[in-house]
């Protein structure tokens, strides 16, 4: 089944855009925190839910309501979802992707389905995802694997006449949608003149040490492109005034975007310092779940898989949402 659907997404997305993308593998650990090391660790991975640590952040700066003036009133609890897409074309190529189109392998796909696996019974209300197809055919992907059989339905808002045409007038049908904002702002870096390069060509040209400071310093950039703090003024701006005013309403959240947007927003959720995002590794296709509550952000690591019952733990009305699906599925 899964290799039916991988087949059937890759040829859909070859449609919409050619090329094979870049961001390197470079560990089976889901999302890894050099600070919070354990017993002398350089790296800590959050893979497995019923493992992992819980950890309560300071709240981030909420935005005030354009209404009212004041800040808006907080829910009793949200979850966030943080998912980077699956294996792309360039990927496997070993290339500087960036902000270049470019969609799944069979293999980012497997990973895409994987990850819906593992969040089927978290609920989502809606989703955010970077312009990029890779990020997009994720969270479809993922989203085709939950246990509420939602449609995530893509909100056109371009312009008026592309808003209109999108409409849907069933209030039922709506009932039955999840609603998929895209954003630039959530895009990959921009590598400027390394994309297309082959990684290993261009440290032989330039160097390694020259490459591996254009790819891992916080504050300087490729040639013509961004550096990793370039990139986090944009997201984290985004994630702040669009995606918190969505929890704080008790909506719960996915995004599916790409390894620095991400990086940049955990940073700002875990509060890292630009030396500890640096050394934050995040594995394509593993999800992170975050619970908001009270203004704090608690992570809660990564779920294991569906019939993980540890994650749902955490949380009263997760373990209620899941006890709804049980009823609702049985």
């Amino acid at each position: 089944m899964a290799a039916s659907t991988s087949q059937h997404a890759l040829v859909s997305a070859k449609s919409l855009c050619a090329g094979p993308s870049f961001e390197t593998r470079t560990s089976k650990v889901g999302f890894v925190s050099v600070r919070r090391c354990c017993l002398g660790a350089r790296k800590l991975g959050l893979v497995c839910a019923s493992n992992s640590q819980s950890s309560v952040m300071e709240p981030a700066q909420l935005p005030l309501s354009p209404q009212s003036g004041s800040t808006p009133k907080k829910s009793s609890e949200s979850a966030l979802i943080l998912i980077r897409h699956g294996e792309s074309l360039w990927n496997e190529k070993n290339l500087f992707t960036g902000c270049v189109d470019v969609p799944l392998t069979p293999k980012g796909v497997d990973e895409a389905i994987e990850a819906g696996k593992r969040i089927c019974n978290i609920p989502v209300d809606v989703i955010y995802t970077s312009s990029l197809i890779r990020a997009q055919m994720t969270a479809m992907l993922a989203m085709m694997q939950h246990r509420r059989k939602k449609v995530p339905i893509v909100v056109h808002s371009e312009s008026e006449q592309s808003h209109r045409w999108s409409k849907i007038y069933s209030e039922e049908t709506k009932k039955q949608s999840i609603p998929v904002i895209t954003a630039w702002q959530l895009n990959e870096r921009m590598y400027g003149e390394l994309q297309g390069l082959n990684k290993q060509e261009t440290a032989d040209r330039f160097g390694k040490e020259q490459v591996h400071e254009w790819r891992r310093s916080y504050d300087i950039p490729p040639p013509n492109g961004e550096s990793l703090e370039m990139c986090a003024e944009r997201a984290v701006a985004y994630f702040k005034d669009q995606i918190v005013p969505q929890l704080v309403a008790g909506k719960h959240v996915m995004i599916a975007a790409h390894g620095n947007s991400l990086r940049s927003i955990i940073m700002h959720l875990d509060k890292l310092t630009s030396q500890e995002v640096i050394s934050l590794e995040l594995s394509t296709g593993i999800p992170m779940l975050y619970i908001f509550k009270e203004g704090k952000f608690i992570r809660r690591g990564s779920p294991a898989g569906p019939s993980e019952a540890g994650v749902y733990a955490y949380t009263r009305s997760l373990a209620q949402y899941r006890q709804k699906l049980d009823n609702m599925f049985q």
